[in-house]
């Protein structure tokens, strides 16, 4: 395989990992918004029970339930990106190994690896 095309596909392998981690993160803010949406709950009963009415009102009325984006909970957001993008940059992906490299996935690193083990080396074998 040319070089190239081993570093133009090790190059989108990387674009793709740095994807997933998106996707992790989003899955944080997902489970973060959500865990401080119920924290609010307690909150409210703290303040009411400390006699502050209006401050607690307003939490319950402006925060409590409230959308991170006009019409959507982290949860639809999560949705679209994995169903959006996420899938679509996944699918190009995996077209793109299977057209150019008949599936191989990281060859980029297996060549990398190749060069950088020391041959007869403990802990340097090539496979496992």
């Amino acid at each position: 395989m040319a070089d190239k095309t081993v570093e133009a596909l090790g190059e989108l392998s990387k674009a793709m990992e740095t994807i997933h981690r998106v996707r992790g993160h989003l899955y944080s803010a997902h489970q973060l918004v959500g865990g401080a949406d119920l924290t609010l709950d307690h909150v409210v009963k703290l303040m009411r029970e400390a006699g502050h009415l209006e401050v607690a009102d307003r939490i319950e009325r402006e925060l409590l339930g409230r959308n991170l984006l006009p019409g959507r909970w982290t949860f639809q957001i999560v949705e679209e990106f994995d169903d959006g993008y996420y899938a679509a940059f996944q699918e190009i992906e995996q077209d793109a190994r299977e057209k150019l490299a008949g599936g191989r996935r990281h060859i980029f690193e297996a060549e990398m690896k190749e060069r950088r083990r020391t041959h007869g080396m403990p802990g340097h074998e090539a496979t496992p």
